[in-house]
């Protein structure tokens, strides 16, 4: 079963796509990457909608959803999110899933709405220390691509303002907690990686009840380079409630 909609938040309508059955499990609260929107799901939401319903949608401003004259911080996107689950009237609790700033997103969600997320799933996901102790790792051509990519959604300015909300709501989630990094970033050297997969670590300590999964071959985007890990991590997910 899909059923896509276009929900009104404030002054602008919002895309998404409710694909599966609700089955009496949580439902799958998908977020995807800076610039990017739903489709960034599309390799593994046919194996994750006969698990559960999934909720796929696009932030404002990218796929299909309108643009919004709201800030674009993290604070207010998870907002704009929460509103568009309660006009949808999809139950919670929510296993939440998020890509790259999507897991900012997420994990800014199951801080302020703690009730209403018993799971949480980060893929290869931006930790909030990244400008500070990554990007300065990394080659000069590779930090000034990084900073001008920042003209699709919120500008760059308001992306530090994000990692900045990050910081700040940073507490201990009582929900499981699953991290997914991945392991054959391009451009990165021996020692990027390393620190890659350690600040991937240290999310850990933002729940009681989290577990590490390194995808050996994977670039960022673990979902499209091997699938089944992020199936897998769902699937778990989906057991543990």
């Amino acid at each position: 079963m899909t059923k896509e909609m276009f929900i009104q938040i404030s002054d602008f309508k919002l895309f998404a796509k409710l694909i599966g059955k609700n089955n009496g499990k949580p439902t799958i609260v998908m977020d995807a990457g800076y610039g990017d929107y739903s489709k960034t799901w599309d390799s593994i939401i046919s194996d994750i909608s006969m698990l559960t319903e999934v909720l796929i949608y696009d932030r404002a401003g990218v796929g299909k959803s309108e643009k919004s004259s709201n800030h674009r911080t993290s604070s207010v996107m998870i907002q704009e999110l929460n509103e568009l689950l309660k006009k949808t009237k999809i139950k919670h609790p929510y296993i939440l899933v998020g890509h790259s700033f999507g897991g900012l997103n997420t994990r800014l969600y199951a801080s302020e709405y703690p009730k209403e997320v018993c799971g949480l799933i980060l893929v290869d996901s931006t930790p909030e220390e990244y400008r500070e102790k990554f990007l300065p790792t990394m080659s000069k051509e590779f930090q000034e691509a990084y900073n001008k990519q920042f003209v699709y959604e919120s500008n760059y300015d308001e992306f530090i303002e994000s990692l900045k909300q990050i910081k700040e709501s940073r507490r201990k989630l009582n929900i499981p907690l699953i991290v997914l990094s991945a392991g054959k970033k391009a451009h990165y050297s021996k020692e990027s990686q390393e620190l890659w997969h350690e600040m991937q670590k240290g999310i850990l300590e933002i729940s009681t009840n989290s577990e590490f999964i390194i995808a050996e071959n994977s670039a960022h985007y673990i979902q499209n380079d091997e699938p089944k890990i992020v199936i897998e991590a769902i699937k778990r997910m989906i057991e543990k409630y």
